[in-house]
């Protein structure tokens, strides 16, 4: 695969997984949408079909990787490490596309995110609702804020991405089959149901980063805080988990 089609394919990919992904957040978070609050498994399969759409689409480009730290972790294993550079600028450049274009999806759900005093014309007429915070839509939030333990959920909850990933290598007949993206998108499904309560499950540093930088320059009435003094942790445990998702297969297969 060439430096171009790697660029393309991960831009392409991870691109729509973002839509897929911010989209389903906004559909749950935001008044106005026929979604709103249908639940925290609405969200899972969401991103989890965003998997879906987006690996397959960028599969004969680049692989579908998608994630920093599934391109790690596959470095790390291998030792190749000449293309990773051009995979993450590709990650990143998709998920900021991908949160612009989940924007413009919602753009009148995000423009009517006002508070209502129950005045004529108001958005939300005769209710004083408060204004929708929108940096959950975009990148993760903690449900309890301790740096340590959000860390250790990160890394954990990653290394149960990466390292069956890379284990689904050796599975005799999947890769030929085709199979193996629908299985990693089921995957992280299991993962936003069984590992996500804590942090959000990121699991993918470009996914939370990239929307996050979005999120500071677009205008979005109360929009809230982008929350920078916890944008590290959502970067470096996936890259973590990754790095050592990558060891233990080396090791242990």
């Amino acid at each position: 695969m060439s430096n171009a089609d790697i660029f393309v394919g991960e831009v392409i990919g991870t691109a729509i997984l973002i839509l897929f992904g911010a989209g389903v957040c906004a559909a749950v978070t935001l008044r106005h949408s026929k979604a709103r609050a249908s639940g925290w498994i609405v969200i899972a399969f969401g991103w989890g079909f965003g998997v879906l759409a987006g690996a397959y689409t960028a599969a004969p480009l680049s692989g579908g990787h998608l994630n920093p730290a599934v391109t790690l972790g596959i470095a790390v294993d291998t030792g190749e490490w000449g293309k990773v550079w051009v995979y993450v600028l590709g990650q990143m450049a998709g998920a900021m596309l991908g949160a612009v274009l989940a924007y413009l999806v919602y753009l009148a759900q995000f423009q009517a995110n006002v508070r209502s005093e129950g005045t004529a014309g108001s958005v939300d007429e005769g209710t004083a609702e408060e204004p929708t915070p929108t940096l959950g839509i975009f990148s993760t939030i903690p449900e309890i804020r301790n740096p340590v333990a959000n860390l250790i959920t990160e890394i954990i909850a990653t290394i149960a991405l990466v390292l069956p990933v890379l284990a689904f290598g050796l599975t005799e007949g999947l890769g030929e089959s085709g199979i193996t993206v629908l299985i990693v998108s089921l995957l992280v499904v299991g993962i936003g149901l069984s590992l996500g309560g804590p942090t959000g499950y990121a699991i993918n540093p470009a996914r939370d980063l990239g929307p996050r930088i979005v999120h500071t320059f677009l205008r979005i009435p109360n929009k809230g805080t982008s929350d920078w003094g916890y944008a590290w942790i959502p970067v470096v445990g996936p890259l973590v988990g990754g790095a050592l998702a990558g060891l233990l297969y080396n090791a242990a297969f």
